[in-house]
């Protein structure tokens, strides 16, 4: 039995000291559970969605401040993501949630008046395939990397387009023997067209073609641009998406096409690649759009394209365009708009959107792939126009920017990002979706399927 009375000053002391570290050491448990409650809260984890906020990634190095386009390899479960706040792409294990590594050497952050110039700012737009991984920087170079073992990529290539600034948005054909990518932001734009060997050889890439685009549908010194291209296996084409056409034949006679003069009233057009034709890989006239400015395009089911229209692009744009890529008729999704990158995945049978121009503020869109109608759109920071999902694990990827109190310019000025992650860092947004159907999936170790 303790009886305070008879202890000493030193004994008091000694128990005082105990007391308050015990305190101290349960005040810091406290905070720890409530650090780790904190992530996928606000309005970015709401409770009566479908789409499910699991958890928030934290990326180690620099707060996100800057990003670009992701990916997904479902079979290998990796997502990559173009961080440019680190000069590199992030590697993450989906099966885990968990950061596992960096293929780094890109040129990062370019700053201009204090903001991000995303036009000399890199990495910019990746994609994969099996143990090859290819990235575009903001020096107009495409960066190959072998990622047999993800943990420590190795830089195996490094090809220039030719251009001044970014390498941006990319694609591949779905037997890995086509790479297409996009200078978007050259005056005027192109693409270019390289052969690869992923299968073999990762550093074997060759320039096969420079491809540009008649100065009377795209006329130069007016600010226009090609973005997102997609692979669409059932036409055996590449789809790519442009934000802007002169005299689009949809918009009343004399649109504005000039971004240097706005309002821009012109709307945008689907551009159709064939890679095996290189005396002629335009094989179509464009095919424009009905008041809609795209940036991202994603192949769905039924050869059904969506193409992410953006006020960014065409001020006034409200709806996403889903297009068919065999009979051109379209169809348009409501109350959805300002979609950067977008995404098909198999494994919902949905698609998701990058939204962050979204009048009101940046979501996450859900739309069914069948349907065509919107589901539901959940905040997300203000930055966040990239998504990817891993059709095997039923999982949606979102990065978040850090605060524009902790980064600057290009940060989050809303505290939706903040509360997704948990902390002020930024973060990947992890969300789980439902499946198409129930069955087991086996889960990979990261190594090449074909291996």
């Amino acid at each position: 039995m303790l009886t305070f009375s008879r202890a000493t000053p030193t004994a008091r002391q000694l128990v005082s000291t105990k007391l308050t570290s015990a305190v101290w050491l349960a005040a810091l448990l406290v905070c720890t559970a409530l650090s780790a409650a904190a992530q996928c809260a606000g309005p970015g984890a709401p409770v009566t969605t479908q789409t499910k906020c699991l958890t928030a990634i934290a990326i180690p190095g620099n707060p996100i401040r800057s990003f670009d386009i992701s990916w997904v390899d479902p079979d290998r479960g990796l997502y990559f993501l173009s961080d440019r706040s680190n000069s590199g792409v992030d590697i993450i294990s989906t099966a885990t949630n968990k950061f596992i590594g960096r293929a780094g050497g890109f040129v990062g952050i370019v700053l201009a008046g204090g903001a991000v110039n995303n036009n000399l700012s890199g990495p910019d737009g990746v994609v994969s395939r099996g143990k090859c991984l290819y990235a575009g920087d903001g020096d107009s170079t495409l960066k190959v990397f072998d990622i047999s073992n993800p943990t420590k990529p190795v830089l195996v290539n490094t090809i220039s387009t030719g251009g001044g600034t970014r390498l941006d948005e990319m694609a591949l054909t779905a037997d890995g023997e086509f790479l297409l990518a996009v200078n978007n932001a050259e005056d005027p734009p192109f693409a270019t067209l390289f052969a690869v060997d992923g299968d073999e050889d990762c550093g074997f890439v060759t320039k096969v073609a420079k491809i540009t685009v008649d100065p009377s549908v795209i006329p130069p010194e007016n600010g226009l641009s090609i973005e997102q291209p997609a692979w669409d296996e059932s036409i055996q084409r590449f789809i790519v998406s442009v934000p802007i056409i002169a005299n689009n034949t949809t918009d009343p006679p004399g649109c504005n096409f000039n971004t240097n003069k706005p309002p821009v009233t012109c709307s945008g057009a689907i551009l159709v690649i064939d890679p095996k034709n290189l005396e002629n890989p335009i094989t179509d006239d464009f095919v424009p759009l009905v008041h809609c400015g795209p940036n991202g395009a994603t192949i769905g089911p039924h050869g059904n394209d969506m193409e992410g229209c953006t006020p960014n692009n065409q001020p006034g744009d409200l709806e996403t365009t889903i297009i068919n890529t065999k009979t051109f008729k379209y169809v348009d999704v409501g109350n959805l708009t300002g979609s950067d990158e977008v995404w098909f995945d198999e494994g919902s049978g949905r698609y998701y959107t990058g939204s962050s121009a979204m009048p009101g503020g940046a979501v996450l869109g859900v739309v069914d792939g069948e349907t065509n109608f919107l589901i539901e759109a959940i905040p997300q920071s203000s930055a966040s126009h990239s998504v990817a999902a891993d059709r095997r694990r039923h999982k949606v990827f979102v990065p978040q920017v850090a605060p524009k109190s902790v980064v600057g310019a290009g940060g989050d000025v809303t505290t939706v990002g903040q509360q997704i992650c948990g902390t002020t860092n930024g973060c990947i947004a992890v969300y789980t979706v439902p499946r198409t159907e129930d069955k087991d999936e086996e889960e990979t170790d990261h190594r090449d399927a074909r291996e």
